[in-house]
């Protein structure tokens, strides 16, 4: 039995499709509020029978700190896919990210060791990779560097991965994926915003640059480096290194919208996010722009994939493609859910 950590989210729900699509037996953790119909629509966009292969998932209602509902997800479990963590630039989230993220993953490796579990996947990021110096490229063994520059999710992130580092120390054949921006459909409002923020209008672009990776080969990835018994480390999932004006641009062309055309300088982004402080305190509201994201849209971070397409004989769909289709599907998507 396999269980699956986030698997109401977007790269969870295409975990659990591909793993049952494969004949698994899956069980999936979530909270007693969530909803899983959004895992049965994104069964939809690939198949025309989403309910019957949905209908094989075992759902638990569990919280990752809540350790007696943990312990009962864990009966009968030989392998686990730890997908879920808090993601979230904005202030007001950062105690509980840190909580759920660290102390939640620090749990479930305790559990996976004390249940004797035969393999463990934990979906880290490349936001814990170190920056390389002269806007080189980072790859594995670029290591992390405390610094202003880090996100409060970076941080929580990194220390997680201490979590399953210790893990294998004491015994746990892990494997870490790093996955760089993932793209995929449906979660419109919050993982799949970019392509909602296009759609309404966005306007302005920096010169960043970031890499981006399809949600389907993340998933792929997943799988592989468990079937093929590659623990011990970790591997950065990455399709491509794209600048963030090329990268909307795109998104604009496949939505028949027009590309962001105002470029932000950083000094202006420094404002903006000031701004925004300022507009919500007053307001009451939640802000637009933080000092994170500000930060984050105005570097140049370029990813490595040569270690895991190694590994893997792995083969990437272009970001261009991920783009067009995960755009096809959003105009399906605001054809029949009109915003």
């Amino acid at each position: 039995m396999i269980l699956v950590t986030g698997g109401t989210g977007l790269l969870g729900s295409h975990l659990l499709f591909d793993l049952l699509l494969a004949g698994k037996k899956v069980r999936a953790i979530k909270r007693a509020n969530s909803n899983t119909e959004m895992v049965r629509k994104v069964f939809a966009y690939y198949v025309a029978n989403p309910d019957e292969l949905a209908d094989g998932i075992e759902w638990v209602n569990a919280d990752l700190l809540d350790h007696g509902a943990m312990e009962d997800a864990m009966d009968s479990i030989t392998e686990i896919y730890h997908c879920g963590a808090v993601v979230s630039f904005y202030p007001k989230d950062h105690k509980t990210m840190l909580k759920v993220n660290i102390e939640g993953t620090a749990s479930l490796v305790n559990q996976a060791i004390e249940h004797k579990v035969e393999k463990f996947c934990y979906v880290s990021s490349v936001a814990t990779l170190g920056r390389a110096e002269n806007n080189d490229v980072s790859t594995e063994e670029t290591y992390w560097i405390p610094s202003k520059k880090n996100s409060v999710y970076g941080i929580s992130k990194y220390g997680a991965e201490r979590e399953i580092w210790r893990g294998m120390e004491e015994g746990l054949n892990a494997v870490i994926i790093n996955p760089s921006v993932i793209l995929g459909p449906g979660f419109w409002q919050d993982n799949s915003g970019l392509f909602r923020l296009v759609w309404e209008g966005l306007k302005y672009y920096t010169h960043g640059v970031n890499g981006y990776v399809d949600v389907r080969d993340v998933s792929t990835a997943m799988i592989g480096l468990m079937d093929r018994d590659l623990f011990g480390q970790r591997y950065i999932c990455s399709s491509e290194n794209i600048s963030y004006q090329d990268f909307f641009t795109m998104i604009a062309r496949s939505l028949n919208k027009p590309a962001p055309a105002v470029n932000v300088p950083m000094v202006l982004s420094a404002l903006a996010w000031r701004a925004e402080a300022v507009r919500a305190l007053l307001t009451g509201s939640k802000p637009e722009v933080t000092r994170e994201m500000a930060n984050t849209v105005t570097q140049v971070y370029t990813y490595s994939n040569e270690k895991l397409c190694r590994a893997l004989d792995f083969k990437f769909m272009s970001v261009e493609k991920s783009i067009r289709e995960t755009c096809d599907l959003f105009l399906k998507d605001h054809v029949k859910y009109p915003s």
